[in-house]
């Protein structure tokens, strides 16, 4: 991917950011930054690090993303735990998106959640959330 900013909004390259944690060669350290780069994955398209960071407890079997959404923007409302040395976390965000054909955008979309996140063997993991 090209020097572009990271979907996330850090203000970061993708590559120094959610790039690193996509690729494997970092790991969320706080379960912000994992709900974060989730964020980012639906934005280019990474099914399989949605699954991979997904608890196992909780994951689907599989996942297909729907080209025809374009995400658009992400705003982290609130947080509680989810540190560097807390075991359990949550965050609330505000993700925004388009969806339908470049040619003609059909319609303008908002997903509000209330995620929570475990440590699963010392890596964050998204458990589930509620939508808001």
């Amino acid at each position: 991917m090209s020097p572009e900013r990271c979907p996330c909004g850090s203000g970061l390259t993708y590559a120094e950011d959610c790039g690193r944690l996509h690729d494997g060669t970092a790991a969320a350290a706080t379960a912000e930054q994992l709900m974060r780069s989730r964020y980012s994955a639906f934005a280019v398209g990474d099914a399989a690090y949605l699954l991979a960071t997904w608890d196992p407890a909780t994951r689907p079997r599989t996942l297909e993303l729907d080209p025809a959404v374009r995400w658009t923007g992400l705003e982290v409302l609130a947080g509680s735990g989810g540190g560097l040395f807390d075991t359990e976390g949550t965050v609330t965000f505000r993700a925004h998106a388009r969806s339908g054909g470049e040619e003609h955008v059909r319609s303008g979309h908002t997903h509000q959640e209330h995620s929570r996140f475990r440590r699963d063997d010392g890596r964050w993991v998204y458990v589930d959330g509620d939508p808001l």
